[in-house]
C-alpha cells in the first residue's frame, strides 16, 4: 500500500485486483466494508477496461477528467465485489496529479479512498496522512499540499442523466450546465 497525492487530498492507493491488499486497506482505514473504495486509473482507456462508460459518462470525462470528479458506474465483472462492496457499480476517476497518473500507468488502477483512518479529516498533506495512519502503510509519498484541498465530487451516471452523491471541487451547476449543453 501506498499513500500517493492526487489533486483533491491524499489517497491510499492498493491494486484492486489483489484482495489481500484491498482487504489490507479496509482494515488500515477501520473503513466499513459495506462502503465500496473508489478507484483511480490512469486514462480513459483504462476506465473502460474496468468500468461501463454511457454517453452521459463520456460528455463528464471529456470535460472534467482528469480532475475533481468521481463517476459511478457500473462495473465490469473483473473488477472484485470486495472493492464494489458487492454492489454492481464502481466509483473511479482520473486525478490530475502527475504522480497518481504515473503509479496507475505502472500498477493498473488502484485504490483511491482518503488517505486517513474511516471518519477522520482528510489528509491534504503527507504530514497528516502519516498523523493519521503511521506505520501502517508500506510508502507515503510527499508531494506537498494538495492542490484543491477538497474531496472530489461525486456523480451516479444513470440511463439519461446523473444522481449528486457528494458534492465536492466541481460545483453541481457546473455539472449541470455540461449535461444540459
Amino acid at each position: 500500500m501506498v499513500v500517493y497525492p492526487t489533486d483533491t487530498v491524499y489517497g491510499v492507493g492498493a491494486d484492486i485486483f489483489d484482495e489481500i491488499a484491498v482487504k489490507s486497506v479496509f482494515i488500515k482505514k477501520n473503513r466499513p466494508f459495506d462502503m465500496p473504495l473508489s478507484v483511480a486509473v490512469a486514462d480513459v482507456r483504462m476506465m473502460e477496461s474496468i468500468a461501463e462508460i454511457n454517453d452521459v459518462a463520456r460528455k463528464l470525462i471529456e470535460e472534467f477528467l482528469p480532475g475533481p470528479l468521481t463517476l459511478v458506474v457500473n462495473k465490469k465483472d473483473c473488477v472484485p465485489d470486495m472493492v464494489s462492496a458487492g454492489t454492481s457499480s464502481i466509483g473511479i476517476r482520473i486525478p490530475d496529479n502527475p504522480i497518481s497518473v504515473g503509479i496507475t500507468k505502472l500498477a493498473g488502477p488502484i485504490t483511491s479512498t482518503s488517505a486517513n483512518v474511516h471518519s477522520h479529516p482528510d489528509s491534504t498533506t503527507v504530514e497528516a496522512a502519516i498523523g493519521d495512519l503511521g506505520g501502517l502503510i508500506d510508502l507515503y509519498i510527499d508531494a506537498g499540499p494538495s492542490k484543491i484541498k477538497q474531496h472530489s465530487t461525486i456523480v451516479q451516471i444513470e440511463d439519461d442523466g446523473v444522481k449528486f452523491m457528494r458534492h465536492g471541487a466541481i460545483p453541481v451547476h457546473q455539472i449541470e450546465a455540461v449535461l444540459n449543453a
